[in-house]
This record gives C-alpha cells, structure tokens and sequence, in this order.
C-alpha cells in the first residue's frame, strides 16, 4: 500500500530519494551510470531548498517502510506551481505510483491557491511524457530557461478564467 506524506527535503529519506532520482536522469542524459561527483554536483546546481513552505512542498511515497518515489511543487507565480522532481524508483515502476504523485502534487497545487500545473521535462524521459499526456497536460511553449530541458506542459487545475501569461 502506497503512502505519500510531506517530508522535509533534509529529512534523511528526502535525501536519498533526490539522491536516486538524479542518479536516474543523470545517468539516462549522460548514457552511463553517473558518479557521486555528478549527483553531488547535480543537487548543488539545483538545490531542493525551495521545495518547503511557503514557497513550495516536498513529498516522499512509500510502499510499506520503503521510499518508492517523490515530487516536489514550487509556486512560479501568483497562480501557476511548478510540478518537480517527479521520481519513481525503477523497481516500483507499473504500479501506478506516478499517477499517484502526480495527483498528491495537483492537489497540494490547489491548496497553495494555483489555477495552473506547469513544468519541464527531457526529450528522454518518455514515460515521465506520456503519464503527463494521460493526466491532461498539454505542451505548450518554454515558460523559462532550463538547460536541461526541451519539453513544457501546462494543465489547468480548476475552472478559472484566464490563462496565465508565457
């Protein structure tokens, strides 16, 4: 039974999670394991430090005891949050865990006062392209500069009445 629960991002579970996944998207952008150096400078480029209140939340999933994945959101503006860190461990992968992160990040979006979903992705992270197409993303144009970025989506997350501006 999965479980998603708010987790602070240097809780020790936090940090090995993000771990894992920059392991994973490292690896798959270089085409071979990424080393410890890589990951360690990875996270310093990128820190998680935002991913906490009020600017932003982090949460963990875990299958009984053991951490199966995370997802972050930041707020981008005054009505869009930016879904990230979307990870799902390879050996809990099939088991609808994504869709459940990416429900539990919607929903915090919403409590955080968002009418929209935004975030980038690679052209390698199929899967991660295709579950935002079955959840109601749509591509849309680049909202901001990311060097490892070459896809953004956009879902609206309420009845509200206008677009946000790109």
């Amino acid at each position: 039974m999965w479980t998603i629960s708010p987790t602070p991002v240097d809780h020790p579970d936090a940090v090995a999670v993000l771990r894992d996944y920059i392991d994973d998207v490292a690896s798959r952008y270089y085409g071979r394991q990424a080393t410890d150096a890589e990951i360690d400078n990875a996270l310093a480029e990128d820190p998680s430090d935002d991913l906490v209140p009020p600017t932003g939340l982090f949460f963990v999933a875990r299958d009984g005891g053991t951490v199966t994945g995370c997802v972050g959101v930041r707020r981008f503006d005054d009505d869009v949050i930016e879904l990230t860190r979307m990870f799902v461990k390879p050996a809990a992968r099939g088991q609808g865990g994504g869709a459940r992160l990416l429900r539990t990040a919607e929903e915090a979006a919403r409590g955080l006062g968002a009418s929209w979903m935004r975030l980038d992705t690679r052209h390698d992270l199929v899967e991660a392209r295709a579950l935002y197409a079955r959840h109601g993303y749509r591509e849309i144009e680049p909202y901001a500069e990311r060097l490892y970025a070459d896809h953004w989506f956009e879902k609206r997350l309420g009845p509200f009445p206008a677009d946000p501006q790109v």
